[in-house]
């Protein structure tokens, strides 16, 4: 069955969440002000489309498509980006709520989160390399097993990173922000 294809339409202050968006491909969409919190986009391919102020707490991405989309002012709580088609995934925050987020085991080479929220997100097993997490709170959020090869976290704080469990070779970090690399240690860093 062909999916139907929207390519550069504007979306508006609509409500997914009531009135279903189509299934299909959309290309160089816009979405600004919408409302997707629990909606199924399950098997919807997004390309080159940007979401503006929208909301989709919770939404359903299970193999979803999400090739150079960029999220700005969103809020994306709860949502398991693990669950999206893996090939060309390759998404951008900035200034977004990804509250209890998974992106366990994506490969996010390249990826940027600007002035995020962070809290309780599973980057377990993800591929971060080159990835830039500009001026982020990563509270709680969850670095195991992770490549950290070349990530800028020089702006980023109230991160846990064990150096033991995850690859930080040539990572960037600020001299304010390494207690995070010795948390597991319990000592005590005066200033």
């Amino acid at each position: 069955m062909i999916k139907p294809f929207f390519e550069e339409e504007d979306y508006n202050n609509k409500d997914f969440s009531q009135d279903i968006l189509p299934a299909g491909e959309y290309d160089n969409c816009l979405f600004t002000n919408c409302i997707f919190t629990e909606t199924n986009l399950s098997d919807y391919q997004f390309t080159e489309c940007q979401f503006v102020n929208c909301d989709l707490s919770n939404a359903n991405v299970a193999h979803a498509v999400l090739r150079d989309v960029k999220f700005k002012d969103c809020k994306l709580l709860g949502i398991q980006f693990t669950e999206c088609n893996g090939m060309l995934f390759s998404p951008s925050f900035d200034n977004c709520q990804l509250r209890l987020a998974s992106f366990y085991s994506r490969n996010l080479k390249n990826c940027s989160f600007t002035n995020c929220q962070l809290h309780e997100v599973d980057f377990a097993d993800c591929n971060l390399t080159k990835t830039s997490f500009a001026n982020c709170d990563c509270s709680n959020a969850l670095f195991d097993n992770t490549n950290l090869v070349k990530v800028d976290l020089s702006s980023c704080y109230n991160f846990t990173i064990d150096p033991e469990r995850n690859n930080i070779n040539k990572a960037k970090f600020s001299s304010d922000q390494l207690i995070g690399l010795l948390r597991k240690y319990q000592i005590q860093v005066s200033h």
